[in-house]
């Protein structure tokens, strides 16, 4: 059985209806034509010569009229199979764009993501579908790339820690008198390259989960997210002698909660861990024109304004920092996050140096009632 192909299924639309209006014209112009014909013009009478006229007067028409049909079959036949022609040509015309995206979705791959419509003509249905078609691609291309550089990146941070954890196994395993203090420093590579190796996990999981969708809608806080992040964050800001303040505003938001708060502690994170030996951190977390917002600010070096979309992306780092272990995956995790919940993140550089990191995420009807936190800045300067 033949495929049913849509410009087949068009042709005979065009030739159906072509027929059905040929048959309703020829049928009006038929009895039109009729009735004028079998209309008695003789001056009614009863003479033989009137009887007479009658009688061939109808015999006229009749033969007129069947000669009539015969015609009109004939024409609404050959009109009904130029019809199709014309109706398979138009519809090949009009279903030439479709052949068109058909051909270069067949192209595209992973490998010839460039490949592109660019349909030409009036901004009609097919046009706009052409052109969705070319987003669709330039979105796939751009996703296609950061996968490739994520998966490289990915590699080559992974291998660090394993390469040190090989290294430090060979060298001492090819030692046979290797002292148990040896052994001891040799455990202890091995566990901080763990360590670093788990937190990179860990990161990574959070990013691919934060890239799908929310399904969970918790009731949130994000001052007691802050809050929380400036606890876990403490030890490592009194190391560096960073003079950390917050103020705390209730700023609600609705959305999976271990993903809100993975956002607030790696904007936290991110400004202890890159900072200056004694510089200060400010968190402020607060509500406004709808929005739920968090701002964390941190001392550091003066910043290039074009270098901050790159901090958004994947292990894109400036400075190892003072914390060598960060991968560079704290801002990529925030900006996944606050995307998924329908939020955005700003970056700005501080003119002194450092960096102000902005949140915004659609504010939800707080659970209960909160007050205002200024704990972290009385113990801050206490």
């Amino acid at each position: 059985m033949p495929r049913s192909t849509v410009r087949l299924r068009m042709t005979l639309l065009y030739a159906g209806v072509f027929l059905l209006a040929g048959a309703a014209l020829l049928t009006v112009s038929y009895i039109l034509v009729r009735n004028n014909l079998t209309a008695d013009h003789v001056s009614v009478g009863s003479s033989a010569a009137d009887e007479l006229r009658r009688a061939i007067q109808r015999e006229v028409a009749d033969d007129a009229l069947s000669r009539l049909r015969v015609q009109y079959a004939l024409a609404l036949a050959a009109m009904t199979a130029l019809s199709v022609l014309l109706g398979w040509l138009v519809a090949g015309r009009v279903l030439r764009p479709l052949q068109q995206i058909t051909a270069t979705a067949r192209r595209v791959s992973q490998d010839t993501l460039d490949e592109r419509i660019a349909l030409e003509g009036p901004r009609d249905e097919l046009k706009e579908l052409a052109d969705t078609f070319d987003a669709m691609l330039e979105r796939l291309s751009g996703a296609f790339a950061s996968q490739r550089r994520f998966v490289a990146n990915a590699s080559h941070e992974l291998r660090t820690p394993l390469t040190v954890m090989r290294t430090e196994l060979e060298v001492t395993l090819a030692d046979p008198d290797a002292t148990n203090a040896e052994l001891r420093t040799m455990a202890e590579a091995v566990h901080d390259a763990m360590d670093r190796t788990e937190r990179l996990v860990q990161s990574l999981l959070t990013l691919a989960r934060s890239e799908g969708a929310v399904t969970r809608r918790d009731p949130v806080d994000l001052a007691s997210a802050a809050r929380l992040a400036l606890e876990h964050s403490a030890r490592d800001a009194d190391a560096t002698g960073l003079a950390v303040t917050a103020d705390l505003h209730p700023a609600p938001v609705s959305g999976d909660r271990r993903l809100l708060e993975s956002l607030v502690a790696n904007l936290v994170e991110n400004a202890v861990g890159h900072n200056r030996p004694g510089g200060r951190v400010s968190v402020t977390t607060s509500s406004r024109d709808g929005r739920s917002v968090v701002e964390v600010v941190n001392d550091g070096e003066v910043l290039d304004a074009a270098v901050l979309p790159s901090l958004l992306e994947p292990f894109q780092r400036i400075d190892r920092g003072a914390r060598g272990d960060g991968a560079g995956l704290g801002l990529s995790i925030v900006r996944s996050v606050a995307q998924a919940h329908g939020g955005a993140v700003a970056l700005a550089v501080c003119p002194d140096g450092g960096l102000r990191a902005t949140v915004t995420l659609p504010r939800a009807e707080p659970a209960e009632p909160t007050q205002p936190d200024r704990y972290s800045r009385e113990r801050a300067h206490a």
